[in-house]
């Protein structure tokens, strides 16, 4: 039986213990929009088309509360990895910007397709990447 299609992802999740930093950086730093947020438990930022969820691990691995959305309890610990999508035009432009906020570039450099990344860290220790579309092409 063949899989009926996928058209893309609409979430992903990444873990913080510290979600008041995080959010500086998503939202203060990154202009990233607040979707929802409830205190000490998780901030959801509107991300293009889709949404990045950042999750208090702790709290994620807690049974659902609320009967009406019995979401299983889920998490990681550790870091993750988040790459955004930027236009290739952008880069130097994100690259300037981190620096000027004070977010230190961990790694800038060409794929061997010739796509460009660049690597800073968040507060919480997660890999972000802010990438030229063309990697994946």
């Amino acid at each position: 039986m063949t899989a009926p299609p996928l058209h893309g992802a609409l979430e992903s999740a990444l873990y913080a213990e510290n979600l008041a930093a995080a959010a500086r950086f998503y939202h203060g730093i990154l202009g990233l929009p607040v979707l929802a947020q409830v205190e000490g438990r998780h901030v959801f930022f509107r991300s293009g088309a889709g949404v990045l969820l950042l999750f208090n691990p702790a709290e994620t691995l807690q049974p659902p509360r609320n009967p009406a959305l019995p979401v299983p309890a889920h998490g990681a610990r550790g870091p993750g990895h988040h790459c955004f999508t930027v236009a290739a035009a952008d880069l130097d432009a994100w690259r300037n910007h981190l620096q000027a906020e004070g977010v230190e570039i961990e790694a800038d450099f060409s794929w061997p397709n010739g796509a460009r990344s660049i690597y800073v860290r968040d507060p919480a220790g997660n890999s972000i990447e802010f990438a030229d579309p063309a990697l994946w092409s």
